[in-house]
């Protein structure tokens, strides 16, 4: 596997790259360049720099559209990691109540209204703690972010060669694991929404599915 210092360096670029592509993001391109050369992994390096050459090419306003549409307005690509497996169920409240308290237990307090599954909060999380607690959540959620780079690979969309670096540095999926994400992507996640507003995470749950139309500008940063 590759070395920890490496996997650290590609989950928090692509916890950056992740994010709506902001003016802020978009005038660092010497320095997103400079990160994605600094990892060691010949074949991840390829992989950001390949998506570096398509976010620093294209006009704004054509990324922050792509952004909104591939992530805000399609179900099947958005970027909440446990909705893949659980739906809008308990089960979900319990997962995001688990993530939570593991952040909480070392010191990482999410920004208001954020929810705790969001890959690249997931990603950074991952980057900060290292192997091991840290890597935890990406490897008990691993059926959902390869259910997130399929979508991603099926609409050729450039957000997939982000999903395929950190994919590539993640453990490999069993036949198990294959079973269950080609069982999830033809039936989808579970539907049911009792009991999330006990747990104090369903107005938050509700609100993400389906995602509500929003043009660039509303775009959530």
């Amino acid at each position: 596997m590759t070395a920890a210092t490496d996997r650290a360096r590609i989950f928090e670029l692509a916890a950056l790259l992740l994010t709506y592509p902001d003016d802020e993001l978009l005038g660092a391109a010497g320095e997103l360049r400079a990160a994605a050369a600094r990892v060691t992994d010949e074949t991840v390096r390829g992989q950001l720099g390949e998506f570096l050459d398509w976010l620093l090419t294209v006009s704004p306003i054509e990324a922050q559209r792509h952004y909104v549409r591939t992530f805000d307005l399609r179900r099947r690509s958005g970027l909440y990691l446990t909705y893949y497996l659980h739906g809008d169920t308990r089960k979900r409240g319990m997962a995001l109540l688990m993530l939570k308290q593991r952040y909480r237990a070392h010191g990482l307090r999410l920004a208001g209204g954020e929810l705790p599954d969001l890959l690249p909060v997931v990603l950074e999380f991952a980057a900060a703690v290292g192997p091991g607690d840290g890597e935890a959540p990406l490897r008990q959620h691993r059926k959902g972010v390869e259910l997130l780079r399929s979508a991603l690979a099926e609409s050729g969309s450039p957000y997939r060669l982000l999903l395929e670096a950190v994919c590539a540095v993640l453990p490999e999926l069993t036949d198990a694991d294959r079973a269950a994400v080609a069982a999830l992507a033809v039936d989808g996640p579970p539907v049911e929404t009792v009991g999330l507003d006990s747990l104090g995470l369903g107005p938050d749950l509700h609100a993400l599915a389906p995602y509500p139309a929003c043009s660039p500008s509303e775009a959530p940063r």
